[in-house]
């Protein structure tokens, strides 16, 4: 399961609001939407230009019956999904939704990894192979990937049998312990973190980081459309700013950017 083809290639939010959320989100990101729907089940893009970088959708009735609340979760791309699914099994995940087809588009399973942070593997129909990652910090696009884990060290083990990942820099943060960046099987260039999430976080999850062009400036459409102010701005290593918001309906993201 190494190789580019392991990287995030698609976030969608699920939602108890998609008419809420694409209005928020708009906002917020400057995406704008189109229509994406198939037969028995309503689903939106979110767009930059005529691309689309992720997926709107009201959250299952079963997920909704079981307590899951709004969430955005990512994809990786991988090159067989059942084998993957079954390798994900293997080393203590978990399978959620077994491998399927959506139609003219390609295939996909929902996993978790052993400490139950959730994400979807994705094998892509050839005509809708995903396109390459854009310049770092290109507006509207996804910048970083961030994994609240219950032990990254071992969360870390996890990912990288999966998918080839490889560790990046460690950065320490003091009391907060070690913040471990990683890459893909064949990038040199991190794309992400790691860390032990704090304590009052009931259970690990992926965080997806939207680049904005001035983060004061989409702070305060956050502020303006309903959203809650979970941390920051704060300044990263690389100069950019980074807040931690949940969306109006409760689904966590954060956004990052300079300041103007």
């Amino acid at each position: 399961m190494t190789g580019q083809a392991s990287r995030f290639v698609w976030y969608e939010l699920m939602t108890t609001d998609p008419a809420g959320a694409r209005l928020f989100y708009g906002s917020v990101v400057g995406w704008g939407t189109r229509d994406a729907s198939q037969p028995g089940m309503a689903y939106t893009l979110f767009t930059v230009g005529e691309n689309p970088v992720a997926g709107l959708m009201d959250l299952p009735g079963q997920a909704r019956k079981a307590g899951a609340p709004p969430n955005w979760i990512g994809y990786v791309s991988v090159a067989d999904v059942d084998a993957a699914a079954a390798r994900a099994a293997s080393l203590g995940g978990a399978v959620h939704v077994p491998p399927a087809d959506i139609p003219q588009v390609g295939r996909f399973a929902v996993v978790s990894d052993p400490q139950k942070a959730v994400f979807t593997l994705f094998s892509p129909l050839p005509m809708q192979v995903p396109p390459e990652d854009p310049e770092p910090g290109t507006p509207g696009h996804i910048g970083w990937h961030e994994l609240y884990a219950e032990d990254w060290q071992r969360a870390f083990e996890f990912y990288a049998a999966m998918f080839g990942w490889q560790k990046g820099e460690p950065i320490d943060m003091g009391d907060m312990g070690t913040y471990q960046l990683f890459t893909t099987a064949n990038g040199s260039m991190p794309i992400g973190g790691m860390f032990d999430k704090p304590r009052h976080m009931p259970a690990p999850f992926w965080l997806f980081y939207f680049n904005v062009d001035d983060i004061d400036a989409a702070l305060t459409r956050v502020d303006g459309g309903g959203g809650k102010r979970l941390n920051g701005p704060m300044q990263v290593p690389d100069g950019d700013w980074v807040a931690q918001y949940m969306d109006p309906q409760g689904a966590i993201f954060a956004l990052v950017g300079k300041r103007a």
